[in-house]
């Protein structure tokens, strides 16, 4: 995803919730569901951002398999896209990812405005478009307008049945997000950004130095100097 929605520590304390649901489960599925969870010493040895990560991942892919949807329904308010992000619809660079759809797509798309914090996102287990309502009244607007069109790129990534969360490769390195920043890249060039501009846009708190070089390389943009990641708010 572009942005984590929760914090670390919320993370733990679902991912417990998450394992005291799998303890109800019959034998057969809970072995499978544990697997999804990272023990501590995995999350310990993992830099903190890729921890939350990894716990975040799990987290979502046993939401799917189970389908307890309620889970992120505890800490959420769903709504319709439209009613809140509107003209999208005619916007480009939107039109490019959805093609004729468009409409009918961003029409029956919902948002889940998430009150623990963080960016946004897109829900690995119903393809819903995630949001803290703190980032959107307090964000950077040309931020969040790329943010925007990048987790609309993972809507359609969703629809299109492709892993979100893949873990085989890392967050700078997996094609959903290569392809998400592009889209996000492209549309900020439109928009006249110089690419000092853009580097402080791909730059987030969980991103290393070397990863922001190796992100910004694939993007073709030139990154000269390192920035100030973007935070929570």
């Amino acid at each position: 995803m572009r942005v984590k929605i929760i914090s670390l520590e919320n993370a733990f304390s679902q991912v417990k919730k998450l394992v005291g649901w799998i303890k109800l489960c019959p034998n057969f599925l809970r072995d499978k569901l544990y697997k999804l969870i990272p023990d501590s010493k995995s999350v310990a040895e993992a830099v903190a951002i890729n921890g939350r990560e990894f716990l975040v991942t799990g987290a979502l892919q046993v939401v799917k398999i189970l389908r307890l949807y309620r889970f992120l329904s505890i800490i959420s308010t769903t709504r319709q896209f439209s009613d809140y992000f509107r003209g999208f619809d005619k916007v480009e660079a939107v039109r490019r990812i959805f093609g004729d759809k468009t409409e009918q797509v961003l029409r029956d798309l919902k948002v889940e405005f998430l009150w623990a914090g963080g960016y946004m996102g897109v829900n690995g287990a119903n393809g819903h478009l995630m949001a803290s309502p703190k980032y959107l009244n307090k964000g950077d607007k040309t931020d969040i307008y790329l943010d925007v069109i990048h987790e609309l790129v993972h809507v359609k990534q969703f629809m299109e049945g492709k892993d979100l969360f893949n873990t085989h490769y890392s967050y700078t390195e997996r094609p959903t997000e290569i392809e998400a920043y592009r889209y996000a890249v492209e549309e900020a060039r439109r928009l006249g950004l110089s690419d000092a501009r853009i580097c402080e846009y791909l730059k987030t708190e969980w991103m290393s130095e070397e990863e922001l070089k190796q992100l910004a390389s694939t993007l073709n943009v030139r990154c000269k100097q390192a920035r100030a990641p973007r935070h929570s708010t």
